[in-house]
């Protein structure tokens, strides 16, 4: 419970190559040298941030799925990520949390990017999924997200803070990575918590270049791991001792504002 063991997959994706992604991630995966606990792959980590979903979208039960099921499993990790799904008849940007048993939870990314008409293919969601792991509280949420701090403020009670680490899965561009590298320091510091955005590396099918640029903050806003313009697998320890410290000594978290999300 002291500690929480993460491992964040920086990567390049083969354009709409389904099975050569999941092949490459599964190889990453299986050679991850220390004991890790969660392992997070970018954003739609089977394709790239395509806007093809008629074309490329599966469903829960589909390969992807049953993919993750397997290698949670035979590595005895939780493994996050996003990927296209279909739905009744939609198609959702969704991030996936599977556990080693096979249970799941699952996210739709709210804030669909406009500017690159995430929202003429994809349906937004319109609940956050905070899951569980050695009690620790973990928000989990999708690139575009990032830009909107009031739908990953801490909706605190009078006793603690609603969760302790933040986690964004990501296809964020360079020519925008000061905004991400900015906003991710940002969100640690006003909700006095640990976060890490795992974004891709690599050149996608419409020519945009990505950086990378994953980083893991401490609740201070200090920057703990750093990685840019190039594939790496990075394995870190989180300790509650440190998010508990911090918040004893800067109890900012009492003096925010309630409000409500709809």
């Amino acid at each position: 419970m002291s500690t929480l063991t993460i491992t964040t997959i920086q990567t390049n994706l083969l354009w709409e190559e389904k099975s050569a992604n999941l092949r490459l991630l599964e190889e990453k995966i299986a050679a991850i040298e220390n004991k890790t606990e969660i392992v997070i792959l970018p954003e739609m980590f089977t394709t790239g941030f395509s806007m093809n979903p008629s074309a490329f979208a599966e469903t829960m039960d589909g390969e992807t799925v049953e993919w993750m099921k397997r290698v949670s499993k035979e590595n005895g990790i939780v493994l996050t990520g996003s990927l296209m799904i279909e739905e009744e008849g939609k198609y959702y940007n969704r991030l996936i949390w599977m556990l080693p048993n096979g249970e799941f939870g699952y996210y739709n990314k709210r804030h669909l990017f406009a500017y690159g008409e995430e929202d003429k293919h994809y349906t937004a969601g319109n609940k956050r999924l905070i899951a569980s792991v050695k009690g620790w509280k973990i928000n989990l949420q999708v690139c575009y997200d990032l830009r909107f701090p009031v739908w990953a403020r801490q909706q605190s009670n009078e006793t603690a803070p609603e969760y302790d680490l933040l986690i964004y899965v990501a296809n964020w561009p360079e020519r925008r990575s000061h905004a991400w590298k900015t906003l991710l320091c940002a969100r640690a510091i006003e909700n006095q918590c640990y976060v890490v955005g795992v974004n891709r590396v690599g050149t996608d099918g419409n020519n945009i270049y990505h950086s990378g640029n994953s980083l893991v903050i401490d609740p201070l806003g200090q920057v703990l791991y750093h990685m840019a313009d190039e594939e790496d697998i990075n394995t870190i320890s989180l300790f509650k001792a440190k998010l508990d410290e911090t918040r004893e000594k800067f109890p900012f978290w009492k003096d925010a504002d309630a409000f409500g999300l709809q």
